[in-house]
């Protein structure tokens, strides 16, 4: 799907420049962080509060009292929990008898609930302040960004780490690495001369070009494509516009950053091409096929089917979408399913853009439909997502010294995924949002 949202294009961006913006993003939503109480942050340089990878400046205290308790990396259920989170980061988690409560914490009571760790969202495009919000109210307090026309990903991920209630915690891709850049060529001066260019962004120095913007602006992730567009009925998905040459020029340009490629895909030459070319995620990857799967194993190579995204092709009013949702989703669930059962490492995504953010929960639902278990389907976006993110440590459990994210359910999740959708409060480092 990949749908780009168009708003008009910032000036050019120094980090200070960043900060800034994402301050006048944070002035712009100040009553809702208003409404979203925050705990006292811990001093730098006292007791707990070492910040893991990925964490900001901000984070509040909390105590999560009564609920029942699931690691998604143990598969562990702990009932009448306690989470102890300060400064943002949790300090214990476990059993009452077991878990030191500090004296006068605030407490948010969560008896009769289930608690699990805040969701990663492995591929969404934020372009607006809203979205980022959005995102977060519907569980997801990290995620990757799947590219936004005007870096404004970037300005998001320095939200999120100045007033996290307002945003997930993110990794950023920049702009979209595409033969026609559209009006994202107004995104940065430096990428205006590729205008010129008669058949697009296509030569390895036209890519490479675009590899090197987006890591001058501070991108933690490169986006590039293989195959055109599902989302727009007079594209053929399997049609392929980049070819391995092509591809290894964008991700050699990446890893010279030290950062993956996540590869928009669609077709089996085109999924195969991008994973040997040496991406780090494939996008989609409707008819990827059983030989690129055992490459991928080989590799570690991920998938992000974004079975949401496919699933809602199916509800468009457009007869061509719709007809090509309806094929499409049978077959990514197969693809889903072999992926699993070969051991390919699997996050949830649900593509989101255009002003809706779904919700990552039900990424989850969809995974558990394609024939995942209901604890692998939510690993798929805790602790496997979280490992695609490099953010292992960090995030995708609540234990000691990971973030004070989490989102309190209704029921148990090991039995009806579906409560992942709706959770009823999430926590954002520490913060009830």
């Amino acid at each position: 799907m990949c749908v780009e949202n168009t708003p008009p294009p910032a000036s050019r961006l120094t980090r200070r420049g960043i900060l800034a913006g994402a301050a006048a993003l944070a002035g712009t939503t100040a009553a809702l962080a208003a409404a979203a109480p925050a705990g006292a942050a811990v001093p730098a340089g006292a007791p707990g509060s070492r910040r893991p990878e990925g964490h900001g400046a901000t984070g509040g205290d909390l105590v999560i009292d009564g609920a029942t308790l699931l690691d998604p990396a143990t598969g562990r259920v702990t009932e009448d929990a306690v989470v102890v989170i300060v400064g943002g980061v949790v300090r214990a988690a476990g059993a009452r008898g077991r878990t030191r409560v500090p004296a006068g914490a605030r407490v948010l009571e969560a008896h009769g609930k289930w608690v699990l760790p805040g969701l990663v969202e492995a591929h969404i495009h934020l372009n607006t302040a809203t979205e980022a919000r959005d995102a977060v109210r519907k569980g997801a307090t990290t995620a990757r960004s799947g590219s936004t026309n005007f870096f404004q990903d970037i300005a998001v991920r320095e939200l999120a780490r100045q007033v996290p209630e307002l945003a997930p915690r993110l990794r950023a891709a920049g702009v979209f690495v595409t033969p026609d850049l559209g009006d994202t060529v107004l995104a940065d001066p430096e990428l205006t001369p590729l205008a010129k260019l008669k058949n697009g962004v296509r030569s390895p120095e036209a890519l490479r070009r675009v590899v090197e913007v987006n890591l001058s602006r501070g991108a933690d992730v490169v986006k590039t494509r293989v195959n055109e567009r599902a989302g727009l009925p007079e594209q053929d998905p399997l049609a392929q516009v980049y070819d391995r040459e092509q591809l290894s020029a964008v991700v050699a340009a990446a890893r010279r950053g030290g950062k993956g490629v996540l590869c928009h895909s669609y077709s089996e030459k085109g999924c195969h091409d991008a994973v040997m070319a040496g991406i780090r995620s494939l996008e989609h990857g409707v008819f990827v096929g059983e030989r690129t799967l055992h490459e991928m194993r080989r590799r570690g190579t991920y998938f992000t089917p974004t079975l949401t995204a496919i699933a809602g092709l199916a509800e468009s009013d457009d007869p061509v979408l719709a007809e090509r949702g309806r094929t499409y989703l049978p077959v990514l669930k197969r693809a889903v399913r072999a992926a699993h059962e070969l051991g390919v490492p699997l996050a949830a995504g649900t593509d989101s853009s255009g002003g809706t953010v779904d919700p990552i929960g039900g990424e989850v639902e969809l995974m558990r439909a394609a024939g995942l278990s209901a604890l692998d389907a939510i690993r798929t976006a805790t602790t496997s997502a979280a490992r695609l993110l490099g953010l292992q440590g960090s995030v995708g459990r609540l234990a000691r010294g990971f973030a004070g994210d989490a989102v309190i359910l209704d029921g148990d999740p090991l039995a009806d995924v579906s409560v992942l959708k709706k959770p009823v409060r999430v926590v954002r480092a520490g913060i009830p949002v």
